[in-house]
């Protein structure tokens, strides 16, 4: 099937959950999806074979680090991060407003000119501008392009939330004329406003004005409680356009997926399965294993019997708290597989439910299971 332009399909609804379908000239998405997080153009202890041997059909890329490493001129010779890794699916790229926050010792905001960093690696002065942003996301080529914004920590500051707002709006008109008019790729707004709901409102209706190509909620995983996130979600997710992609930020627990599938959302990334894969936590269908506990010392029996992927089912609980125990780094390559490989299964699964209009169930069963 030959697709030319970026689109959306809504296929089907569950209550508020939602089936469908992104068209990208590199692929389609099934949504609810969940995007492997590869900040620096790998997806870390994974190979891309792999990779695409769990069906993963998007992965997520980062604008502030890859313009540091490996860098612009690096990325235009080789005519974009695809390319670069060999990955040939859809790519999404964070603009960097994320690094904003989280690095924010390194970096100020001045609106009229945009995020002056230092860099984290050598304390170089960088200026990220809107436009910027843009330009190196599109060196990076990728399929899907965010605006950058102001992302505030935590705070119950509403001033604080609200200038945040003014100035992430200001930066989404900004990003939206550098991206200009192409439509083999798409371009998405960003809502901001923390736990206010008046404040994500009038953050969300800014952004509609502008018609981009799919919205995302930012701000949230950044210290609030589950039940904070999904009070917010409830309040403003259904005001969202409903024939664009849907995309929560960062945010990727089985639990946290779930709550947010139930309020609308379609899209999710998340270190979490290979951060735990490198700590000895697996995602399975009986829950969560720490396989650094002493108990699996003589257990015999693998994750997943039913997987087959690179024969990882063959390693033993036991071989692998060995692994962990001695530091090896196999036990990490092992165990990120196969939890990418399950969130995967997982989001199959839970497309299905939604489909077969069975999803609350799905929810009750997996939820408990996992929060």
């Amino acid at each position: 099937m030959l697709i030319k332009e970026f689109s959306f399909e809504l296929l089907a609804q569950n209550e508020n959950a939602r089936l469908g379908k992104i068209y990208t000239p590199r692929g389609i998405i099934e949504t609810p999806a969940f995007m492997p997080v590869g900040t620096l153009g790998t997806v870390k202890g994974v190979y891309v074979e792999d990779l695409i041997k769990t069906n993963s059909q998007i992965i997520l890329g980062n604008t502030y680090h890859l313009m540091l490493r490996p860098g612009v001129e690096v990325l235009k010779k080789f005519k974009g991060l695809h390319n670069f890794m060999n990955w040939k699916k859809p790519i999404l790229t964070d603009s960097g407003g994320f690094q904003i926050m989280s690095l924010s010792k390194f970096n100020k905001i001045d609106r009229n000119i945009g995020a002056i960093f230092k860099s984290h690696l050598d304390g170089t002065k960088i200026i990220l501008s809107p436009e910027l942003s843009i330009q190196i996301q599109k060196n990076i080529n990728s399929d899907i392009m965010m605006v950058l914004d102001e992302c505030p920590k935590y705070t119950n500051d509403k001033k604080v939330i609200s200038n945040a707002i003014e100035t992430s709006t200001q930066w989404a008109k900004r990003c939206k004329i550098e991206f200009g008019i192409n439509k083999k790729k798409a371009l998405f707004g960003i809502v901001q406003g923390g736990l206010f709901e008046d404040l994500r409102l009038e953050s969300l209706a800014n952004l509609k004005d502008l018609n981009f190509d799919g919205y995302a909620m930012g701000g949230l995983a950044v210290g609030e409680t589950q039940f904070e996130m999904q009070e917010i979600l409830k309040k403003t997710v259904s005001y969202m356009p409903i024939k664009k992609p849907r995309y929560l930020m960062g945010v990727g627990t089985p639990s946290d997926i779930l709550v947010a599938v139930k309020e609308g959302i379609d899209m999710f990334d998340c270190v979490m399965p290979t951060r735990s894969g490198r700590t000895g936590l697996a995602f399975t269908w009986k829950g969560k294993i720490n396989l650094k506990n002493s108990k699996y010392k003589l257990d015999k029996t693998p994750l997943d019997k039913t997987t087959n992927l690179r024969n990882i089912n063959m390693y033993s609980k036991s071989y692998l708290n060995h692994l962990i125990k001695t530091n090896e780094l196999l036990a990490s390559m092992i165990i990120s597989l196969h939890n990418i490989n399950f969130y995967q299964e997982f989001m199959k699964k839970m497309r299905t439910s939604i489909k077969e209009k069975k999803f609350n169930k799905f929810y009750n069963k997996y939820y408990k299971l996992f929060n």
